[in-house]
């Protein structure tokens, strides 16, 4: 199992109030599945989210990434991972206004210490599978938005993660750069990627294989994992 976290909590305390973002989430994701997490704002999506990348911790409960248990783990541990194992894709692309599509792209393979040549060919690998090569050069405000989020799309994949995290991937996109999008998550998932996609809109959900539903920070249906 890729990712098996079991009777999650997340709980924001300030002095006065506690807010329980997740109750007693329990979820499994295999390799190669593609599964959507949806429900309305504030009903915790974003939040299951960060812990499954990483960024977040729970206040209970256990979380195991690729058989491994990372509540014990460093952040220098937890940054390792993120950047070898993980792939973000948001909503708001992310993309560093000065550095040109490759050097966005590139830019998270520096920290792996990878030669330089192996950067260039996986980057330019990742551009290709998203069609955006012969935009290499350009600079992100020279890109309409759809094409921003596959540049966004190339950045995660160049690092070839175990697991694509999307949150809102279509959020900032008209319907028809959306539907762009969304068949290219569907490409890479046909390609063998596990993707866990964060939505508000259920048109997307047809795209998945399994759709989580949650409501008030628990799930609130889940289909049975595919077998």
């Amino acid at each position: 199992m890729l990712i098996d976290i079991r009777t999650i909590d997340k709980i924001y305390r300030t002095d006065d109030v506690e807010t329980h973002a997740l109750r007693d989430v329990s979820l499994s994701i295999a390799r190669g599945e593609y599964v959507a997490i949806e429900g309305p704002s504030g009903c915790g999506k974003s939040t299951l989210l960060s812990i499954l990348g990483l960024l977040d911790t729970p206040s209970a409960g256990s979380y195991a990434l690729s058989g491994r248990e990372v509540a014990g783990l460093s952040a220098t541990e937890r940054s390792r991972i993120r950047n070898r194992e993980i792939g973000f894709i948001f909503q708001n692309f992310n993309l560093i206004g000065d550095l040109t599509v490759a050097e966005n792209v590139e830019l998270p393979l520096t920290y792996r210490g990878l030669s330089a040549a192996e950067r260039r060919r996986r980057t330019a690998g990742a551009l290709e599978r998203v069609s955006m090569s012969h935009r290499a050069r350009h600079l992100p405000a020279q890109l309409s938005g759809g094409q921003q989020q596959r540049v966004a799309v190339a950045r995660a994949i160049a690092g070839e993660p175990a697991v694509l995290l999307a949150d809102e991937p279509t959020g900032n996109l008209d319907t028809a750069n959306g539907e762009v999008v969304m068949e290219l998550l569907a490409d890479l998932h046909r390609a063998g990627s596990t993707i866990v996609m964060v939505t508000h809109d259920r048109r997307f959900n047809r795209y998945a294989s399994r759709t989580i539903s949650l409501l008030d920070g628990a799930i609130s249906s889940e289909p049975a994992l595919a077998v």
